[in-house]
């Protein structure tokens, strides 16, 4: 007889406890494998594939797409031994399922694609919540076979209660779901539940807090309204009113970039410091270093691969700025190797890739690491360590047509070295007015970790190197 087990969203790591779906990648009724990733999720850090770790018939789908689902939540069930969907039967008697041990061959750990397969997890027993017993009904006979999916996850349990005059199940007990109302303010004790028996949904909170925002929205529009019209001229007849405004969640990248952003603002005392300088022996010792590999020598050297290379040696002279800052200790943490990210511009937004133990490689291998996690993050497969643990990044705004910037820091660096687009202009070049190729270098640095002096022989030292690669190669 088959066995239906439930399988739940596991911990994706680097502290992340809620993830959007993607794309579902089997059907109820589908016959999965053991590991064979059944559904494409976003998270804050990345986009992932994650395996169900047991193999049967898929019974029963929590969740669509677009929808976010907090970490231990259900997304699927699996009848484990049946041969097809017909002969999957969830078995809501009121029993515990008990779920494979190691040695049944049925199921692995919770792992994910990328990651390696953990240990299968031990035996252990999931009990069903039970009914209260004030209001339960006489038991009905076993239901049929679930062989379609419901809209939304079922709840792992609920509060009893008597709200806007009736007695029963008022509230999801999810952390999602009551985070998400306390964070807005929302009395769920004044909701009306959308779900089975009056169950409130995150769906309930959500239009709550949306009506919420267009009840301030439309005091503050009145308002503005009523000053413009007192102090506009009349508006005349058939003139087009204004258009409403478009809301965009802030969620899955684009809502943790805002928040490390805002965190960077508002713990970091930051400061800029800047320089114009001639790239034109730059761009040679890179056409140089090009045209000596060959037409088949392998992948051409960037001059993000060669500024980055720059970087490593100015953090080996200036360590203050490749550290972090422990508040809770109130102590500078000077970090021993270089893991340097660099910003990147995807489609889903800015993400910043890091290249492990950069103060190791040479130029070559800086770019050849660059433009396989660029490839990565193109793509959206970048996984969440590939995303994390850097220490110092290099932001190169110049593709974008710049010439300078004042970037925020990388929350919890100490630094950012932002470069802008390198491009012709007239420079005093020995004695002689000549058009070079000329870059602005910008530095935003965390006034605690060390003073102007410090950020200022940092960056006229890239600069050195930048005019003159030759300096390079004598403080290697």
């Amino acid at each position: 007889m088959a066995q239906v087990l439930e399988f739940k969203l596991p911990d994706l790591g680097e502290g992340l406890t809620e993830a959007e779906i993607v794309r579902w990648l089997v059907e109820v009724g589908d016959v999965v494998a053991i590991d064979q990733p059944v559904v494409e999720v976003e998270t804050a850090k990345a986009m992932v594939e994650v395996p169900c770790p047991y193999g049967g018939v898929v019974t029963a789908r929590f969740g669509e797409e677009g929808s976010e689902l907090p970490v231990g939540a259900p997304l699927l069930t699996v009848a484990v031994g049946a041969t097809d969907a017909s002969s999957a039967a969830p078995g809501d008697d009121g029993a515990a399922a008990e779920e494979p041990s190691s040695g049944s061959g049925s199921g692995s750990g919770n792992v994910l694609v990328g990651y390696g397969t953990g240990a299968p997890a031990a035996r252990r027993r999931r009990i069903r919540p039970e009914r209260n017993t004030a209001s339960a009904a006489p038991a009905a006979p076993a239901a049929p076979a679930v062989v379609s999916a419901p809209s939304r996850p079922a709840p792992v349990a609920v509060a009893v209660g008597e709200v806007n005059g009736r007695q029963g199940p008022v509230a999801v007990v999810s952390p999602l779901v009551r985070r998400l109302a306390r964070q807005h303010e929302i009395d769920l004790r004044q909701l009306t539940g959308s779900g089975p028996d009056g169950l409130i949904l995150r769906a309930d909170v959500d239009s709550a807090i949306r009506r919420a925002g267009e009840a301030v929205t439309e005091v503050e529009a009145r308002t503005t309204a009523q000053s413009v019209v007192a102090a506009a001229p009349t508006v005349h007849a058939g003139t087009a009113a204004p258009a409403t405004a478009e809301r965009i969640p802030l969620r899955g990248v684009r809502g943790a970039v805002a928040d490390k952003l805002s965190r960077s603002r508002s713990e970091i005392p930051d400061a800029t410091c800047w320089v114009d300088a001639d790239a034109t022996e730059l761009m040679a010792a890179r056409a140089a270093m090009n045209a000596a590999s060959g037409p088949s020598g392998g992948p051409k050297v960037s001059v993000l691969a060669l500024l980055a290379r720059i970087c490593t040696a100015a953090l080996a002279r200036y360590p203050e700025l490749n550290s972090t800052v422990d508040t809770a200790a109130r102590e500078i943490v000077r970090l021993p190797g270089v893991h340097l990210g660099f910003a990147a511009q995807t489609e889903r937004g800015l993400v910043v890739p890091v290249v492990r133990d950069a103060h190791t490689r040479n130029a070559e291998s800086i770019g050849a690491e660059i433009a396989r996690l660029t490839e990565l993050a193109r793509t959206g497969k970048l996984s969440p360590a590939q995303l994390t643990g850097g220490t110092f990044t290099l932001n190169n705004y110049g593709v974008f047509g710049v010439d300078g910037s004042t970037p925020i820091i990388n929350h919890p660096e100490a630094a950012m070295l932002g470069v802008g687009r390198i491009m012709p202009k007239p420079w005093v070049h020995h004695g002689e007015l000549a058009v070079r190729q000329v870059v602005q270098l910008s530095l935003t640095f965390d006034h605690r970790v060390c003073d102007g002096g410090t950020a200022g022989g940092f960056l006229r030292y890239v600069a050195d190197c930048v005019e003159q690669p030759a300096v390079l190669l004598r403080t290697l």
